[in-house]
């Protein structure tokens, strides 16, 4: 059985992230919906580390801002184009890293902290508290964190209505409907107070759960999904009025756990 450093770093060699947040409106919204909350709690004077930084749309953008960033990855393909898209920028600084041992980097170190993929590819207990034990320590006191994890519910409903919902079952759930964590599925899910529960005993503050690209993952592939540019700016603003709503999280696919040491 391939090591989970190897499955991911398959999966990613041969995926494009680059540009998979251009690329369709679902990308375009969690762009801009995780982009609002990011400044929400940096600006230009920030230090911020990104950790599971992929290509470094976010980090990029942090930089180019003004921001001081370190972006972590851990793939080789996509830390290549990493360390491509930043040449010549001069306050980003890439680091191929795993999220659960920031050894490298001192306690303390950064204003914000952007955990933004490592938690889609966690499966064993341990392997969980560490990423989340290492993201809290190299954040300053009073600093602010942003976990991004999947919904469970909203897997099944992106990939498993096209007559293949069994598979889905048995792939995310016991007989008795109980969430599965292992490291085959590539990609795990949560429901949303079993991902907050993760932080009960961790030395930080809730602030909140935010979904960040709503039902468009389900929805974009009906071949009568359409968005006029104008249409689309409205509703980015409508769904940012509403990302925090409970009764909605679940059916969200990206979602940011927000929380300050």
């Amino acid at each position: 059985m391939s090591t989970r450093v190897e499955m991911i770093s398959d999966f990613y060699a041969n995926y494009p992230e680059d540009t998979r947040l251009e690329r369709s409106r679902r990308g375009q919204l969690e762009f801009f919906v995780t982009m609002d909350y990011i400044h929400r709690y940096a600006g230009k004077e920030s230090k911020v580390i990104e950790i599971g930084a992929g290509t470094g749309r976010y980090s990029i953008a942090l930089a180019k801002e003004g921001m001081d960033v370190t972006a972590v990855e851990l793939t080789e393909s996509n830390f290549a184009i990493l360390k491509q898209n930043g040449e010549g920028i001069a306050n980003i600084k890439p680091v191929q890293g795993d999220a659960t041992d920031l050894s490298c980097f001192a306690d303390d170190s950064f204003d914000v902290t952007l955990v933004f993929g490592p938690m889609y590819h966690l499966y064993d207990k341990a392997d969980i508290d560490k990423a989340i034990d290492e993201a809290i320590r190299v954040t300053k006191k009073d600093g602010v964190i942003l976990f991004a994890f999947i919904s469970v519910y909203a897997i099944m409903y992106a990939n498993y209505l096209s007559g293949n919902w069994g598979e889905g079952e048995e792939e995310n759930f016991t007989k008795d409907y109980k969430i599965r964590h292992f490291q085959e599925q590539m990609f795990t899910g949560y429901d949303i107070s079993e991902f907050e529960a993760l932080f009960d005993k961790k030395p930080v503050e809730w602030i909140t759960t935010a979904g960040v690209d709503g039902m468009l993952e389900a929805i974009q592939v009906r071949p009568d999904f359409a968005f006029s540019d104008e249409d689309f700016e409205a509703f980015k603003k409508w769904y940012l009025a509403f990302a925090e709503k409970r009764e909605l999280l679940g059916s969200t696919n990206h979602l940011l756990y927000i929380c300050r040491k």
